[in-house]
């Protein structure tokens, strides 16, 4: 039975809402309640200003215009002081090294001879810019005689919502009620009638609606309440790279260690960095900044951006052991040693 072959059925039909809950019996377990519980069309929901165009799902909101923001100024030329790596320490971390696989000798280690020791400084570059995008949506929820208070004011638009920022940097999503939006509306699943057609009828050919029981309102009297939600989305969206001296080094293992923090600029809308030494460095900062800029400034809103540039410390060590030379590298700020050969091993492990 359809819902217009229903709604011809029902005696209360021209006189709105029953005033008495109807008696008819359930015959046999229905669909789950949830299932069929159905609040108003959104294109049947009020608009208002910021909110006419509201369809199924959310829909994102571009900022407000940000007007001529002014940026601000480079920072003064820091003073870049690059530390180097000792003797005594490359020899340390290189025993250390040895000592912990089972099948290497410490005796080269112990026993060889610098020849010489190269200092391959090597910077990432990160640039984070903390956006926020803001969504609207239809949603609604049972009603419990909460206050309806979509005719008491005027609703503010999306971006006209004051609400506390985040931890910075973080990523995170929240749901917030916009305010002058929510209205009651009368249960969709069986017209507001109290009843609706049943696919489990057995004789009768309907049931008394499960979702309202018969009142035309839902389960312990209520009805179906309709507010607009402006979800917020923070991210945190990042811009790396690592400029690679091209040493023969494994790049990749870089991303397993720390640096030394050499630059941090924070500020609303950073500036690129124009003096470090490294003319890399500046041209990925230029890069980083006009990339974000074109990428979020039109789409979200950006609360904080912060860029950073951290020396990895890599050391490209040459020794002589037995008459022969050899090379391994110290880096990070955890002092990791990675080398290709190793001139002392022995096959004394085995897998089973």
């Amino acid at each position: 039975m359809d819902r217009l072959r229903l709604l011809s059925d029902q005696d209360e039909a021209a006189t709105g809402l029953p005033s008495q809950p109807h008696t008819v019996p359930d015959a046999g377990p229905c669909k789950d309640p949830c299932d069929m519980a159905s609040a108003p069309p959104v294109e049947f929901m009020p608009g208002g200003p910021g909110f006419e165009a509201l369809g199924p799902g959310y829909r994102n909101v571009p900022p407000p215009p940000l007007g001529n923001h002014q940026q601000q100024s480079p920072a003064n030329s820091p003073d870049w002081q690059i530390p180097s790596i000792s003797e005594e320490l490359a020899r340390e971390v290189f025993i250390e090294f040895a000592s912990r696989k089972c099948c290497y000798s410490t005796k080269p280690s112990k026993e060889m001879v610098f020849t010489d020791m190269h200092a391959l400084n090597t910077y990432r570059y990160r640039l984070e810019t903390f956006t926020e995008s803001r969504s609207t949506e239809w949603a609604s929820e049972p009603y419990h005689g909460q206050l309806v208070d979509g005719l008491s004011g005027v609703a503010p638009g999306p971006w006209d919502m004051v609400v506390p920022v985040p931890t910075l940097f973080k990523n995170c999503e929240r749901d917030v009620r916009i305010p002058h939006t929510s209205s009651v509306k009368g249960c969709d699943s069986c017209l507001s009638l109290g009843r609706s057609a049943c696919t489990r009828c057995v004789n009768s050919g309907r049931t008394q609606c499960q979702i309202c029981g018969g009142l035309g309102r839902s389960a312990s009297r209520e009805r179906c309440s309709h507010c607009t939600g402006n979800g917020r989305v923070m991210k945190n969206n990042e811009y790396i790279t690592v400029v690679d001296k091209r040493s023969g080094f494994p790049v990749d293992l870089l991303h397993t260690v720390t640096g030394e923090m050499l630059f941090t600029d924070m500020n609303k809308q950073v500036y690129p960095v124009v003096s470090f030494p490294e003319g890399a460095v500046n041209a990925a900062s230029q890069s980083a900044v006009q990339e974000h800029q074109a990428q979020f400034s039109n789409t979200c809103c950006i609360l904080q951006q912060r860029q950073t540039i951290e020396l990895i410390p890599v050391t490209r060590v040459h020794y002589a052991w037995r008459e022969k030379t050899h090379i391994y590298f110290v880096y990070g700020a955890e002092h990791k040693v990675f080398t290709k050969e190793y001139p002392a091993k022995c096959c004394c492990c085995s897998i089973s």
